[in-house]
């Protein structure tokens, strides 16, 4: 039986509060959980940005977009642990044709 994919996009928003290794090291563990557990295809790192409004009373985070593609049981597994890691402010899993 083949193995079912998908492919996704990953939108992170990540707290600068803590300085720039801290966002490096929070990305290089969860690049590592996804090439672990998926194909991780083109990473767009945006950097520093403004937000729209503040979140937690910070008003910047750096934002990274990654494409990868993966079983469907994953980006759940994934969003769990976004969900409860410290320096993640926000993120987003969407499908993508």
């Amino acid at each position: 039986m083949a193995k079912i994919s998908a492919s996704y996009e990953l939108m992170l928003v990540l707290s600068i509060a803590k300085g720039e290794e801290a966002v490096q090291s929070t990305w290089a563990k969860f690049k590592e959980l996804i090439e672990k557990n998926a194909e991780l295809g083109e990473v767009d790192e945006w950097g520093k940005r403004k937000l729209a409004y503040p979140i937690n009373y910070e008003t910047e985070a750096y934002y990274i977009v990654a494409q990868f593609t993966s079983a469907p049981e994953f980006p759940a597994e994934l969003d769990r642990i976004l969900n409860i890691t410290d320096g993640v402010l926000r993120s987003m899993i969407t499908v993508t044709e």
